[in-house]
């Protein structure tokens, strides 16, 4: 069993959508950041950063039960525990370069794009400027990588194709104001047409939909996802 903490947010999407390509038997479990749930004592032992996804496979290397936090982690641990998603052996290096480039490269400044377009105060337009540009550069990367190509790596559907989908399906998001944020980048729009469509993904977006997440912005929603903006005073 795989005890699966939840948040409708990009990175948790990736996992979800391992989870229904491969049909692992889990169990959802919602983590409501805008309430600070992911700051409860009782998750911090899952995760210690804090932060969502994470996994814990009660059934894990000798029957051990052990957690695994990050999206990239969880989605290598899952695919080499199932031998499933993990391309050709020979192919092995390029899949490990091109998770780790979305895990450190394209999610995160995507992120950040997101928070100064949405969240941050007006008047950071360096920062805006700063992080919209790199994410569109990472996105012209992986485009460039796609060209000819009906997935990321190699001639299979990988977990990079998963990890890839979970952000690139906000691109609405990190290419604010864009009528169709996608046309710049037309092997990355094509790919993912092709890697939406599967049903696996219409699955993977119904994924906790059942549970009433908080969708109020107020103080306290802010204070629960950037908790160092707010330094706790003596």
């Amino acid at each position: 069993m795989i005890r699966f903490y939840f948040h409708p947010t990009p990175n948790p999407a990736k996992v979800a959508l391992f989870l229904e390509e491969s049909g692992l038997t889990y169990e959802l479990v919602p983590v409501d950041t805008s309430k600070g749930e992911q700051h409860q004592p009782s998750y911090r032992a899952v995760n210690p950063n804090g932060k969502v996804p994470a996994i814990v496979d009660t059934e894990g290397p000798g029957g051990q039960e052990v957690r695994v936090f990050d999206s990239s982690a969880i989605l290598l641990y899952l695919a080499e525990k199932t031998g499933r998603f993990l391309g050709q052996p020979s192919k092995r290096g390029e899949l490990l370069s091109w998770l780790f480039f979305l895990g450190t490269g394209l999610g995160p400044f995507s992120g950040q794009a997101v928070h100064f377009q949405f969240a941050a105060p007006d008047g950071l337009d360096y920062a805006v400027n700063r992080y919209r540009r790199e994410a569109e550069r990472h996105y012209a990367v992986l485009d460039s990588q796609l060209t000819g190509r009906d997935y990321i790596v190699g001639s299979d559907y990988t977990i990079v194709d998963m990890s890839a989908w979970g952000w690139i399906d906000r691109a609405s998001r990190v290419m604010k104001g864009a009528h169709d944020p996608l046309a710049p980048f037309p092997n990355v729009k094509r790919w993912f047409t092709a890697i939406d469509g599967r049903p696996a993904v219409v699955r993977a977006r119904a994924v906790g939909k059942d549970h009433e997440f908080k969708k109020v912005n107020d103080e306290a929603t802010k204070r629960a996802l950037f908790p160092s903006n707010y330094p706790v005073t003596d």
